[in-house]
């Protein structure tokens, strides 16, 4: 029986934005859900049967639900479909409408809007998949769609128009043709599993798919992208890590934008693939109100490299249809990444993306730190705004004069 009114056992609130608050591991706690049994609790099977998926159940879980909410909740499932775990529900802080969690999975009525420069399609993959299911965009890497289904949905997902099949795009991967692609393509040595989520596939079924493609002689490492360890951290068992572990050099990269997506629950299942040898990458998306501030984001990237993951992109929100309330501007993401560079360990930076709207792939943005070059010189800056030289000739040799500092009046 779930009670309607019990949060008791919350140990965080959206409004704790300190940086220590930020980065402490706590519990996302039991919330409606303090009296089922820990066997159903930990069980990912469970979690995914008791997912919240309508209108009624939001409703009753977050009575707060503003009109917007209310209302994009009503015609979410014509667009991307509601779904989300038990497990990170209790994320969601119920008296704070700019919940950095909530922004994200629950649906709002400005998700009906689209600008006339949003796509449904804003990646162009469809453009580059010359199987379905199967993206081939840059020489030697594939990204191999295995299912639309995800244990929650985010609501700027850039698969919006086939994940969840709400919009009626009957994705239907056909792996014997994918696979059949990969291994008539030498110059393949790299697939990145995606969708959808490929955890949610059984351990059974992952392993087949594995092992197919580690037969393909020219397939040298294989990657997952996941959000699966961070919605929903009891799938990630010792089976399947141990079932992971034979596929090596085998690379995950899971999605967390907020530090307080990593739980204790979710530290503990990064542990467990880190602990079956495999490397994982962290992939944000900057997203307005749940990311874009400084503290935020370098509060996030410590946190996961205390969790065992390296920070490796930041993505601008890509242009996907109705996703105008979520984007931050690209000015926000070049002032956090000049904040990060200097002032946190290199492991804790990632590189900061812009994936080319209409397929021209990942672009990197960077703060201008090369100021100029000329025929005996560059000039640099460092993340402290001083300016240095570089002796080098406009061919690329060394020159006699040595290295210095450059004063202000130097510049002029």
């Amino acid at each position: 029986m779930q009670s309607e009114t019990t949060f008791t056992d919350r140990s965080f609130s959206s409004q704790e934005n300190s940086p220590l608050a930020l980065k402490k591991i706590v519990s996302a706690g039991r919330g409606f859900w303090h009296d089922v049994s820990e066997t159903d609790w930990n069980d990912w099977r469970w979690q995914m049967k008791h997912r919240i998926t309508t209108v009624e159940q939001l409703q009753k879980f977050l009575p707060t639900l503003t009109p917007e909410e209310l209302a994009g909740a009503q015609l979410a499932n014509t667009k991307l479909a509601l779904g989300i775990t038990p497990y990170f529900f209790n994320l969601i802080d119920p008296a704070d409408e700019n919940c950095p969690i909530r922004r994200q999975m629950v649906p709002r009525l400005e998700e009906t809007h689209t600008a006339p420069w949003e796509m449904s399609d804003p990646c162009g993959e469809d453009s580059h998949s010359p199987v379905p299911g199967l993206v081939h965009r840059y020489p030697d890497r594939v990204l191999f769609l295995v299912t639309d289904r995800c244990a929650s949905y985010c609501r700027y997902c850039t698969r919006s128009r086939l994940v969840s099949n709400a919009s009626g795009y009957d994705f239907h991967p056909e792996y014997d043709k994918q696979i059949a692609y990969i291994a008539a393509h030498p110059e393949i040595r790299d697939v990145l599993l995606s969708g959808g989520d490929p955890l949610l596939l059984s351990d059974e079924k992952l392993e087949n798919l594995l092992s197919r493609l580690r037969a393909i002689p020219h397939v040298e490492f294989l990657r997952i992208g996941t959000r699966i360890p961070i919605f929903l951290p009891q799938r990630i068992t010792p089976e399947l890590c141990a079932m992971l572990k034979q596929f090596h050099p085998l690379f995950i990269s899971v999605h967390t934008n907020h530090p307080r997506e990593l739980t204790t629950e979710v530290r503990d299942a990064l542990g467990r693939l880190a602990d079956a040898g495999i490397p994982l990458g962290n992939q944000s998306v900057l997203l307005k109100h749940v990311n874009d501030s400084v503290d935020v984001m370098k509060a996030l990237v410590q946190k996961l490299l205390m969790c065992r993951v390296k920070p490796y992109y930041i993505y601008q929100c890509d242009l996907i249809a109705g996703s105008a309330h979520l984007r931050a501007s690209v000015a926000k993401g070049l002032e956090i990444m000049e904040k990060l560079r200097g002032h946190t360990t290199g492991y804790a930076v990632p590189t900061y993306v812009i994936d080319a709207p209409g397929g021209g792939g990942k672009v990197p943005i960077s703060p201008e730190y090369v100021l100029c070059r000329n025929a005996g010189r560059v000039l640099i800056r460092n993340f402290e705004g001083k300016v240095f030289e570089y002796p080098e000739t406009a061919d690329g040799r060394p020159c006699g004069q040595p290295p210095k500092e450059i004063s202000a009046s130097e510049l002029v």
